[in-house]
């Protein structure tokens, strides 16, 4: 990863949050780390943690940001998403995932916020 996307990406990380609190939202933690795999930001608002990938792009060549929280992506968030939660011992807690996709349009950015953009699907 290049400097330039390391800094697009922290730039993104930073006004997601912010968006977040300027709706309401409690940040919890921020790059919350497991072995395996990362959640960019924790939040919670109405009684609800809520586990949100952050992607920023500065175009959409290769496809919009939420495009790119693929199956994998979202199984390894999941993994992370459960850990978090019983460590926190928030088991009894509704939680969602969100994406946020930020498009950098030169000076500004345009955030776009999906709720609920993927679910916990239980294999039998």
């Amino acid at each position: 990863m290049s400097n330039t996307t390391k800094k697009l990406g922290n730039a993104g990380e930073n006004l997601a949050a912010t968006f977040l609190e300027n709706h309401g939202y409690k940040i919890l933690e921020k790059n919350y780390r497991i072995r395996t795999a990362e959640i960019d930001i924790i939040a919670e608002k109405d009684s609800v943690i809520i586990f949100v990938e952050v992607k920023t792009r500065s175009n959409i060549r290769k496809g919009t940001p939420a495009e790119a929280v693929n199956l994998r992506k979202q199984k390894k968030i999941i993994e992370a998403a459960s850990v978090f939660l019983q460590d926190e011992n928030f088991c009894d807690c509704a939680c969602r995932f969100d994406v946020i996709e930020i498009i950098s349009t030169g000076k500004d950015f345009k955030i776009n916020h999906i709720e609920n953009a993927f679910e916990v699907v239980s294999e039998y």
